[in-house]
């Protein structure tokens, strides 16, 4: 498996990828993000992100997708901590990413970011990196997945992490 960083959000780099095996694939045809992305024979991963609109220091983590064959392998919360390593190495003193379902959220946790407390208007948890990963945090974001309309998937989902710790964070490729 090969990590690689494609450019900075200035750097004006599309990314092709097939809408029928990625979700969110018209997104990364955007020439105003970043774009890393993890490949084996082709891109299995691709994440898109810029730089907040408020804050310099800020990196925004807008998209990640998983090809729909390789998920549940790890490669989300791996490319998310590759990313985290890239924009900390280029200067950026915080991520966030905002997440609409407990999958996404345990894959940011994994990655070493934690929840805010904040939610947006389009319904997704804020989270942030570095960032407070007490079990209080952690719960009180999958509590907030809980007053939603979930899947039956998601349901059992956080039935299993009723009562767990945050995950530990997986080591970002070099």
């Amino acid at each position: 498996m090969e990590f690689a960083l494609l450019g900075w959000p200035d750097d004006d780099h599309p990314l092709r990828l097939d809408y029928r095996e990625f979700a969110y694939a018209g997104k990364f045809v955007m020439t105003s993000t970043g774009k890393a992305v993890v490949g084996d024979d082709g891109v299995v991963a691709a994440a898109a992100f810029d730089a907040d609109r408020t804050d310099p220091d800020t990196l925004c983590v807008r998209y990640i997708t998983v090809r729909r064959d390789r998920q549940e392998e790890g490669l989300g919360p791996r490319l998310l901590g590759f990313v985290r390593e890239r924009a900390a190495q280029c200067g950026y003193e915080r991520l966030t990413i905002g997440v609409n379902n407990p999958f996404s959220y345990q894959a940011a946790y994994r990655a070493g970011f934690a929840f805010t407390g904040e939610e947006t208007a389009l319904a997704e948890l804020t989270l942030e990196w570095p960032g407070d990963r007490s079990l209080e945090r952690y719960r009180n974001g999958l509590a907030v997945f809980r007053q939603r309309d979930l899947s039956g998937d998601e349901e059992a989902f956080l039935a299993e992490k009723l009562d767990s710790e945050p995950p530990d964070v997986v080591d970002a490729p070099d």
